[in-house]
């Protein structure tokens, strides 16, 4: 996985412009917050499909839709058509989530080829 360098460099000079009475405390702050951009401390979890299927980024084609059969027979809402509507719904909510991830992956890996 690639390092991302550009956050800490723009806002260390953005930091030390913004702070002018302490350019050098500005541009600490500036490239803390930086980091916390580059290292996606303010990414929502929500935003990465393969996190969805338990997966990391440099999984192989094979790997992701075995994790998206193994998931999605796992969580199937017909799997609980017996059990209580509250669980039912769960699995439904969680089948659409991993319908969702999987639908961006492929998404995502064919704009890449």
């Amino acid at each position: 996985m690639k390092q991302r360098w550009y956050g800490k460099l723009l806002g260390f000079f953005a930091g030390a412009a913004l702070m002018r009475a302490n350019p050098f405390l500005g541009a600490i702050v500036g490239l803390l917050i930086g980091h916390a951009f580059d290292t996606d401390w303010f990414k929502l979890r929500g935003d990465d499909p393969y996190a969805a299927l338990g997966l990391d980024s440099e999984a192989s084609d094979a790997d992701i839709d075995k994790a998206y059969r193994r998931l999605i027979s796992q969580y199937h809402p017909d799997r609980y058509a017996n059990d209580p509507p509250d669980i039912r719904q769960r699995a439904e909510a969680k089948a659409r989530d991993i319908n969702r991830a999987y639908d961006r992956i492929q998404k995502l890996r064919k704009g890449r080829k």
